[in-house]
């Protein structure tokens, strides 16, 4: 136990990283009665007693290229929170996601001997495996949230802790189906179907249209079955019904927002690849997986072989096999989607394969993420006393 009590300066990213800061805050706090948190915060780290320096929304478009013009204000930022840090010599520096603003911050710090956490490892297990040098010039000890980058980042001579992922720690093991279809005022008795194109503009615009196209496919050959589609945002919405409106012949039912409760009321799932995909494996729904990156990005990505993973899902790679059909670019095809979704509408077999394993993959994730996140900071910080 420190003698002191200890100061943590923590920079958190997006709404993600507020939530994954707040949980760490709070047992922390528990942990050392009287310390002090400061950083960039959002509101639930400031609930959790942080004291902000800088609002979170200052990096929430960090590395997007439509905010090329922010970058000197946030280059400005990096700065300011540097000098901070420097005055205040905190115990650690906690980075928060947000690799691209929080790696070269933690660089400095650390140089300057300060001990430095990264929570949420940056994902170069999947695409630019380079990055590994800066991440061990960067950090003492990366908070992983999946079981497989711990060996990854130990490869690279990087030491990194799995603590859990506090997604899982959230989610009921057993949802209800019934439940959730309540909740949305869906009809109990349909086989519903949820349609899920991304949350980027550019996503739904790629495979808003061909998703109705596999509607389309499926309903011609199972008329039982209905659509509902979660809508990230307004703008998404837009681009979704715009598209909807050529297929005169589909009812898709739209809600606003709401994604976990439509994913918990699907028998089955058509999902662009990303993130969304592991809040369905915790929904415990089967899908199937789709994505189309622009020519120009695919070229790029499997051109120069940045891309270092044999699958791109996060269930399939969890699972370490295709446990869930993913297709991509010129493999999504709307026959092969179909065919897909409507083995998983009418094969208990496949249903089961996808649900045993999830229930399997959520027993792993679920570990008590705050509270081991806290252990390993604890522990880091007073072997350094």
């Amino acid at each position: 136990m420190a003698d002191h009590a200890p100061v943590f300066f923590i920079v958190a990213g997006e709404v993600s990283g507020d939530v994954l800061a707040a949980g760490l805050i709070r047992r922390l706090a528990q942990r050392y009665p009287g310390a002090r948190f400061i950083g960039v915060t959002g509101p639930r780290m400031r609930a959790a007693g942080c004291e902000s320096r800088a609002d979170i929304e200052a990096l929430s478009l960090f590395g997007i290229s439509e905010v090329i013009g922010q970058i000197p204000r946030l280059l400005r930022l990096r700065r300011q929170l540097y000098r901070q840090v420097l005055q205040l010599r905190p115990d650690a520096f906690i980075g928060v996601d947000a690799p691209a603003f929080n790696t070269r911050l933690e660089e400095r710090v650390r140089r300057a001997g300060i001990a430095t956490v990264h929570y949420v490892c940056p994902t170069a297990w999947a695409w630019r495996a380079g990055r590994t040098r800066a991440i061990r010039r960067a950090v003492d000890l990366l908070l992983a949230i999946f079981p497989f980058e711990p060996d990854f980042f130990a490869a690279h001579h990087i030491r990194a802790t799995f603590v859990g992922h506090p997604l899982a720690d959230e989610l009921p093991a057993h949802p209800s189906a019934a439940a959730a279809r309540e909740a949305l005022g869906l009809d109990p008795q349909a086989r519903w179907v949820g349609l899920l194109p991304g949350s980027r503009g550019a996503e739904v615009s790629r495979l808003g249209p061909r998703f109705l196209e596999v509607a389309r496919w499926l309903a011609r050959r199972d008329p039982a079955v209905r659509f509902i589609a979660p809508m990230a945002s307004a703008r998404v919405r837009a681009r979704f019904e715009a598209d909807l409106a050529r297929f005169a012949d589909l009812d898709v039912v739209l809600v606003d927002g709401r994604s976990r409760e439509v994913m918990r009321a699907a028998e089955a799932l058509l999902i662009a690849s990303g993130t969304a995909t592991l809040e369905a494996l915790l929904a415990k729904t089967p899908m199937v997986v789709a994505y189309e990156l622009s020519g120009t990005n695919y070229w790029i990505a499997r051109g120069l072989n940045l891309i270092k993973t044999e699958f791109v899902s996060m269930p399939n790679l969890l699972a370490g096999r295709r446990l869930v059909p993913e297709l991509l670019q010129t493999d999504a095809q709307v026959p092969m989607l179909g065919a897909w979704l409507y083995r998983l509408m009418h094969s208990p077999a496949a249903r089961a394969t996808q649900i045993d394993a999830f229930e399997a993959i959520h027993q792993i994730l679920a570990r008590d993420a705050d509270a081991r996140a806290a252990d390993a900071v604890a522990e880091l910080i007073e072997t350094r006393q």
